[in-house]
């Protein structure tokens, strides 16, 4: 063999020496949002919004003035995720199950952000009510039926302590879900918890160790009305969570809107999400912030 091609293979065979260890063990998510956070890259999302939702400024109330009626019941369908599917601003999609659980809203969903017109596959995350309003027996059944009826993750809302969040993690392994965590790379499925009381906050380092889950986050609207209105307090509860997050290598979630949402890029949240008719500008701001 002819000197210069001997050195041309060495040249490669150091190269491939260099490139495949750094791939090995390594491979693409269907989970597409999971790609994103191990390259260190912000996922925007949006809440599935509702089609019962009445216009903004108008508020239903009863015949005699005195007090509002009772807001009608979300509704949500298969061509509402249709619509969400065509949109490529979105990496996910944040149904919101937390006050009205329904199993039928997470299929319909589902099948409509996986529909042929769908531009990228889109996360579908279902926060589902807390463990302490109907028990922890009807909290492990929704988590397996939202997984089974197409959900990617599920979210549980006002983690009450460390015990409590022992407990939703063990509904997941229940469920058989391959749960994507710092200790298990090539999972599929997200599980997140959400601090939104002072209680659990104080044990916020204890449940970042915890393993076998996805994202630790900050309800931060509910946290600020459960330290009296004090904003300042929440946010500093919400910068612990984010800290303790980075700490062991959970993704951490906020709301966020165009006034903040370059800081939260900047301060490191993995998932940013929003509402609402400006949703879509927002992003687009968030993404020119995260270099996407």
């Amino acid at each position: 063999m002819k000197p210069r091609i001997i050195a041309a293979l060495a040249v490669v065979l150091v190269a491939n020496a260099l490139i495949i260890p750094s791939l090995r063990g390594q491979r693409r998510h269907q989970n597409v949002i999971i790609d994103l956070w191990t390259q260190g890259k912000t996922a925007f999302g949006v809440y599935a919004p509702s089609e019962n939702q009445p216009p903004r400024g108008d508020t239903p109330r009863g015949e005699t003035g005195r007090g509002r009626l009772p807001a009608p019941a979300p509704r949500y369908t298969r061509e509402g995720g249709e619509k969400l599917a065509q949109n490529p601003l979105y990496d996910f999609v944040f149904l919101n199950l937390e006050g009205n659980y329904d199993a039928n809203a997470v299929k319909q969903i589902a099948q409509g952000l996986r529909s042929r017109s769908a531009v990228s596959r889109k996360t579908l995350l279902v926060r589902i009510p807390p463990i302490d309003r109907d028990g922890a027996n009807a909290a492990k059944a929704r988590i397996k039926e939202a997984l089974d009826s197409g959900a990617d993750g599920v979210v549980i809302p006002h983690i009450q302590n460390i015990e409590e969040a022992k407990q939703a993690i063990s509904f997941f392994a229940a469920a058989k879900a391959d749960v994507w965590s710092p200790s298990n790379r090539n999972g599929e499925k997200i599980a997140m918890l959400m601090i939104e009381d002072p209680g659990s906050l104080a044990q916020a380092s204890e449940i970042a160790d915890l393993k076998g889950y996805s994202i630790l986050a900050c309800g931060i609207g509910s946290l600020t009305g459960a330290l009296g209105g004090d904003r300042v307090a929440a946010e500093a509860g919400n910068q612990k969570i984010l800290a303790e997050s980075k700490r062991v290598g959970l993704a951490d979630m906020i709301t966020a809107n165009a006034s903040d949402i370059e800081k939260r890029v900047k301060e490191g949240f993995l998932a940013l999400l929003m509402q609402g008719p400006t949703a879509d500008d927002t992003i687009k701001i968030g993404r020119a912030a995260a270099g996407r």
